[in-house]
């Protein structure tokens, strides 16, 4: 029997009990679609999580109270205890670091921006060094960013997110316009690129302001965050990094040997980190995944078997009139991969719809990723195969004499 033959006939019979298929079906479509649907989230994840710690560089350095991930409370508790990072940290690091190209300083808060009856709650509050702008490449759409006298001299003036623009400083040329934050007035010298939203909150309501005067509005008993730019990668950023863990100790008078009571980061601890969270995140899913099709090629064979009964007179018409062996094990076979294979690509476009949806619903980014929707064919087929086996091997050794009488 020719192989096309072999699929046309197995489709007749899976059409014939349309019931039965669409059962059948539901359990690789389901197990298809949640692991298409959490890959696809994830690599979204990725690229987005990817791009904010590459925003700021190959060469930038972090310099902190504690590191900005850790894995347990215990650590979270242990960091807590150290030393904030001060002003005086920034300046020593300002003055004595060599190797540094470009260094800056910032802290944040939560606040209040008003402008006549409009206003905006929850807004970003983030006190900033003149450096700052560049360092953390943000891209000024209009007017510029801080000068080095500004931020000398606490100037009142401020960078704002589009949100700002949009809500509180409404139409016509931002620039000029007074704002007040939590109550203090501020004059906008600049607006930055829009950035969207992520998991339904907006990345554009924040306010900018020289740190000098950050620190005299919300006071200095907050530890910063001091940010810094190498220059260059590799060789270039351990020097460098190492140069500031000289300067950093040398301020808070450790001794050798006494455990650094900072922490310096760059953009390669991040992306170590989130390589080593999604690599196990993706065991889990593929794990999740190898269940999910062994139910649904389980489902396939119970339902298979089920099948080689009910036709056991067909499969004892079809050997007296010559098939063989071969050729009813062929059709089973192709039955059993069919609904695998079409439970498959319903399921993969489900899980890419679902994915989009959340996207649309929070705005959690998703990227359809080629080789997931490869494996996932693959993977669906090679179930549909491996399960059908037994119930094809089943139908092939019926005896046509007695498959014939099973029905008389």
């Amino acid at each position: 029997m020719l192989f096309g033959e072999a699929v046309k006939l197995a489709l007749q019979s899976l059409w014939s009990s349309k019931l039965r298929t669409i059962l059948t079906l539901l359990g690789v479509i389901i197990s298809v679609s949640s692991v298409i649907m959490v890959v696809t989230l994830t690599n979204g994840a990725k690229e987005f999580v990817t791009s904010k710690v590459n925003t700021y560089g190959a060469s930038v350095i972090t310099v902190s109270k504690m590191p900005q991930t850790f894995m347990t409370i215990d650590e979270y508790v242990e960091f807590q205890k150290r030393k904030d990072v001060t002003y005086d940290d920034y300046r020593a690091i300002l003055d004595r670091c060599r190797g540094c190209v470009s260094v800056g300083a910032s802290r944040s808060s939560t606040g209040k921006v008003v402008r006549g009856t409009s206003s905006t709650t929850d807004t970003d509050i983030r006190g900033w060094t003149w450096t700052m702008p560049p360092i953390s490449n943000l891209n000024i759409e209009i007017g510029r960013g801080f000068t080095e006298v500004e931020d000398t001299h606490s100037s009142h003036v401020a960078i704002v997110g589009s949100d700002i623009v949009d809500n509180v400083l409404g139409p016509g040329d931002p620039l000029g316009k007074e704002i007040r934050v939590d109550g203090a007035p501020y004059t906008v010298i600049g607006v930055g690129e829009r950035q969207g939203k992520m998991l339904g909150r907006s990345m554009d309501n924040w306010v900018a302001i020289p740190l000098s005067c950050f620190l005299q509005a919300y006071g200095a008993h907050r530890t910063l965050s001091i940010m810094v730019d190498a220059g260059g990668g590799g060789v270039v950023l351990d020097a460098v990094s190492d140069e500031l863990r000289t300067i950093m100790r040398t301020q808070r008078h450790l001794a050798p040997g006494i455990k650094d009571s900072f922490s310096i980061d760059s953009s390669a601890t991040f992306q170590n980190l989130l390589a080593t969270v999604l690599n196990n995140f993706g065991a889990v899913v593929a794990a999740i995944a190898a269940v999910s099709l062994i139910v649904g090629g389980i489902v396939i064979m119970n339902i298979m078997l089920v099948s080689v009964t009910e036709r056991t007179r067909e499969i004892g018409v079809r050997k007296a009139l010559g098939a063989k062996r071969r050729d009813i094990l062929l059709q089973f076979l192709i039955e059993s991969a069919t609904v695998a294979l079409v439970g498959g690509i319903i399921g993969i476009f489900l899980g890419i719809a679902a994915a989009k949806i959340i996207t649309l619903i929070i705005a959690f980014p998703s990227v359809v990723a080629i080789w997931s929707i490869l494996v996932a064919l693959f993977a669906s087929t090679s179930v549909g195969l491996f399960f059908g086996i037994y119930p094809a091997h089943k139908a092939s050794a019926l005896d046509p004499i007695t498959a014939l009488r099973a029905e008389l």
